[in-house]
Order: structure tokens, then C-alpha cells, then sequence
């Protein structure tokens, strides 16, 4: 008796893009030219023909896109993604978003339709400016005390966090997709200006993660098979500043202080806390001007329910130094290399 054929197991993808909006014209075409991208030293044709490259050796079958194309009055996120999408022969070619950002960049989806029903589901009230103490939906306000002087802070996400209900090869799960707030004292010229800055970032970022986690212990308590990831501009051990507030973003959404059965697992985030020789993997890889180096840091992440965790998933990070794989393409390593300052992250999830 001949054995069914294996199933193929769910493959999702978390990317920040760097400069992604700068390859598309208002009408959502793609630039391909020998024009500079955003990015320093590499045309927009480069750029986008390595995003090309990368998206179609990830074949996931939904990628959380961090730092996608705009939408605003002229321009339009989906038809953006899939003109891009339909450029380089995609399979995921359906693209999803949620609440624009308030800024620009914006947090959106690119799936396979073939594959995957997703949809936009917030959770939470929408209270609007007036904000909750009670982790209401995410374009809304959280009300929040960060200086602990009982007169709470209004807490908002520029870029809201996107929640998505999921169906797919025999799974229903929840993702949420998620670009903290950076830390970084943009700004700031004074050492004093910079320690004040920093600090009071941290504070909203924490408060950030802190209405994360709110809304992911509610998944838990229902059961959800739920996916946190995106680009948190933070991890374990990355800053002093960590040591000022005792615990990371990262920690306080994956509930690392929690019984397991309400701690998200995240294997990368796990070894850099665990590591005490400060061996940790990478996702992110930036040139510093004034060392005339470049620097590498943990921020993306998947973080996924204990029940999904039981399923024994595979995470990958697409690095192009690190991961065998790549290094053995070296059209894929360069392709990484010229895409994006972060690495795309995926994972298996066994159907």
C-alpha cells in the first residue's frame, strides 16, 4: 500500500523592509531602475530585484510584512504589494492590511490565497482618544501610568499593531503583527537630551508591550493557536536601559515571568536569555558610521502559543552569514544582503 504524500506544513514569514515605499510609484508600480533606493549605495532595481529573490526562496505562504508601502490619500499598500507580488511571480499575491499607520510604514500581509483565508480582526473596544486602563483595540488609546505618578500616560501605537484571523491547511490560528515603538533618541544632542530621550521611549515601548501582552493573555485564555511577530526594536540584553526597568519588551510579551502554560515560546529570544556568554542570534544588521562597522542585533521575532509550540514548528532565520543554506546560494546571500537591514524570519508549522 502505497503512504500518502507528507503535508506540506504552513510556512509564515515576518520581514521588515527597509525603504520598501520608495520602490513604487503613487500608482503602486514598481520602480526598477537605476535610480538610488533609500537604501545607501543600491538602485531601486537592485533593491527590489533582491526582494524578489528573497520572497520567492522564503515560498511562505503568508509573510507579516513590517515597513510596507504606504497608504495615504495617493497611495495604496495593497496595490502596491501586489503589483510587486504579480511582478515577480508570487504565490503570495493577495495582500491584507489593517489600521493605517499614522505615520508611514505600515504593518500589512502578503498570503497566498491558494492557501491561507486571512482576515482583519481586531479585538478590544474601540475607545478611541479618550483610552481604557482595559487594553482596548489597538488604534485606539491605553491608558497607562509609565512614571508612577498615578497620573496615567495615553498611550498610542503609530503604526497599530494588525490582528488577523487565520484559516489554512487544517489550521485556524490568530496573528498578530507587531512594529514597537524604536527606542532610538532621535533628536537628542546632549548627552543629557539622549539619557532623558532614551528613557522616556523606553517607557512607551514597555507601555506598548505591556497592552501587547494584555491582549495575548486573553488568546491564551480562550485557547487561541495565536503567532505574535514583527520587529520589536528590542530583545533580551540589548541595551543598559533593560537593567533600568528590569526586563525587555520582548520578556514582557512572551510572559517569561508566567506559568508555561501563558509563556509565548520564541527559541532565538530564549537562547539570548539563557546565553551567558552572550552568543545570541541575529536578525537585523546595521552600519555604524562613527565605528565604520557594522552592528548586529535581535529584533524580530515569532513568538507562538504553548499549544502551537507542541506541534513542534521549525523557525528559521534567513541570514546571510549564518544559515548554511544560504551561504551555499550566494545569489540568495547577496540578494539578503542588498533587500533589507533585517532578515526574514519564518517558520513550519506542521499541519
Amino acid at each position: 500500500m502505497t503512504e500518502a504524500p507528507a503535508r506540506r506544513p504552513l510556512r509564515l514569514a515576518s520581514y521588515n523592509v527597509e525603504w520598501f515605499n520608495a520602490l513604487f510609484d503613487d500608482r503602486g508600480r514598481l520602480h526598477e531602475d537605476a535610480e538610488p533606493s533609500a537604501r545607501y549605495g543600491i538602485s531601486r532595481g537592485e533593491q527590489a530585484g533582491a526582494l524578489g529573490i528573497v520572497f520567492s526562496a522564503m515560498d511562505a505562504d503568508g509573510v507579516m510584512i513590517i515597513e510596507g508601502p504606504d497608504t495615504n490619500s495617493r497611495r495604496s499598500t495593497v496595490t502596491a504589494l501586489e503589483s510587486f507580488a504579480r511582478h515577480f511571480g508570487l504565490r503570495a499575491r493577495r495582500a491584507l492590511l489593517g489600521f493605517a499607520s499614522e505615520t508611514e510604514q505600515e504593518i500589512c500581509f502578503l498570503y497566498d490565497p491558494d492557501v491561507i483565508t486571512p482576515r482583519h480582526d481586531p479585538k478590544g473596544a474601540p475607545v478611541g482618544k479618550k483610552g481604557s486602563r482595559s487594553a482596548p483595540r489597538f488604534d485606539g488609546t491605553f491608558r497607562y501610568d509609565l512614571d508612577t505618578d498615578t497620573a496615567p500616560e495615553l498611550i498610542r501605537f503609530s503604526k497599530p499593531p494588525l490582528e488577523i484571523a487565520l484559516t489554512g491547511r487544517g489550521l485556524s490560528l490568530r496573528l498578530i503583527g507587531v512594529h514597537a515603538k524604536s527606542k532610538a533618541p532621535h533628536g537628542a544632542e546632549t548627552r543629557e537630551e539622549i539619557m532623558r530621550l532614551s528613557i522616556q521611549n523606553r517607557r512607551k515601548q514597555l507601555a506598548q508591550c505591556i497592552w501587547l501582552r494584555a491582549r495575548v493573555e486573553e488568546h491564551l485564555a480562550r485557547g487561541d493557536r495565536l503567532l505574535v511577530m514583527g520587529d520589536f526594536n528590542d530583545g533580551p540584553g540589548l541595551d543598559e536601559f533593560e537593567k533600568l526597568f528590569g526586563r525587555s519588551g520582548v520578556e514582557i510579551v512572551m510572559g517569561c515571568d508566567k506559568s508555561s502554560p501563558f509563556r509565548l515560546r520564541e527559541p532565538h529570544a530564549e537562547l539570548a536569555l539563557q546565553s551567558k556568554v552572550g552568543i545570541s542570534p541575529t536578525t537585523a544588521r546595521f552600519y555604524l558610521k562613527p565605528q565604520h562597522r557594522y552592528f548586529e542585533a535581535l529584533l524580530d521575532f515569532i513568538m507562538v502559543s504553548p499549544n502551537l509550540a507542541a506541534r513542534m514548528p521549525d523557525w528559521r532565520i534567513w541570514h546571510p552569514f549564518n544559515d548554511p543554506a544560504v551561504m551555499a546560494v550566494p545569489e540568495l546571500r547577496e540578494a539578503l544582503l542588498q533587500a533589507s537591514d533585517h532578515f526574514p524570519v519564518t517558520i513550519d508549522i506542521p499541519a
